[in-house]
């Protein structure tokens, strides 16, 4: 099947921010306004809207009417070891195509055993993962008919089977499967610091031809050598020290705030959302 080459950066640009039901009502009744102004693109997890019906399916609509919407998946599990959920791609090929939404992303980890384990594990860094991964991104890259947005993932123990490094482990996956890169910038802070590596080493060998668009967010912090991502605190400073850093060697990509839990009113939160749009205003 032929790949569709589309590229997401003609239409989606600028800062996202992750659609949460808590939000709604909020964006609803300040857009148009100056202090949104900022917020150019939204994310969905598809899982959350597919076979939506009445007032989500309305709320849905609503949005899709006024903003660019990208969907950042939850549960594809590229690498489980159960075969892909050919159904539930095909379901999301359906949702893309009837609300005409460019991209869809997922984690470059697994997330089922005999079913889902609703948390993102990471893949042991080895030859035999890079082709079994790759091969599950084409095959669903197939179903799709255009290529998909891998992220980069937040881990918290190293596999003694690993053969590699990150970084040459996800370049490897890119290559391979012919996909996009979702950049987690915070990801990649956190990771730092649970295995004790420098960050804006990492980001420099970044293929920064593959990024389609990035995510900055929070953690938690549970000891000096451990950090939790958690999407559910501020970002913090050598987050946003990181983000200026890849700005400042690839150039400005679209950056979308996550904000999973402990969720603010959006008069507070849209205080991250500006940050990011200043920084992207310097380059």
């Amino acid at each position: 099947m032929t790949i569709a080459r589309i590229n997401p950066l003609k239409t989606i640009q600028g800062v996202g921010l992750g659609l949460k039901r808590e939000l709604i009502p909020q964006i609803q009744s300040l857009y148009g306004q100056d202090l949104i102004k900022h917020i150019h693109f939204l994310e969905i997890a598809p899982e959350n809207w597919i076979g939506a019906g009445g007032k989500y399916q309305t709320q849905l609509d609503w949005f899709l009417a006024r903003y660019p919407v990208v969907c950042h998946g939850l549960c594809l599990s590229l690498g489980g070891l159960e075969p892909l959920n050919v159904s539930f791609i095909q379901q999301v090929k359906s949702f893309l195509q009837q609300h005409e939404i460019p991209l869809y992303t997922e984690h470059l980890s697994f997330c089922s055993d005999g079913g889902y384990l609703y948390d993102l594990l990471p893949i042991p860094f080895t030859e035999e993962a890079i082709h079994y991964v790759a091969q599950r991104i084409k095959q669903t890259q197939d179903i799709l008919g255009q290529r998909i947005g891998i992220e980069n993932a937040s881990s918290y123990v190293a596999a003694p089977i690993s053969e590699m490094d990150e970084l040459t482990f996800l370049k490897a996956v890119i290559e391979e499967a012919d996909c996009l890169l979702h950049l987690d910038i915070n990801n990649i802070y956190v990771n730092s610091v649970n295995f004790g590596y420098d960050a804006h080493a990492l980001l420099s060998g970044i293929p920064s031809e593959r990024i389609v668009y990035a995510h900055i967010a929070g953690h938690y912090q549970e000891s000096p050598d451990l950090l939790v991502d958690t999407h559910g605190e501020n970002v913090i400073d050598p987050v946003w020290q990181l983000l200026d850093s890849a700005y400042q060697q690839f150039g400005v990509f679209p950056t979308l705030l996550e904000r999973d839990l402990n969720i603010p009113p959006l008069t507070t939160l849209i205080a991250e959302v500006d940050k990011i749009a200043s920084i992207q205003a310097k380059y």
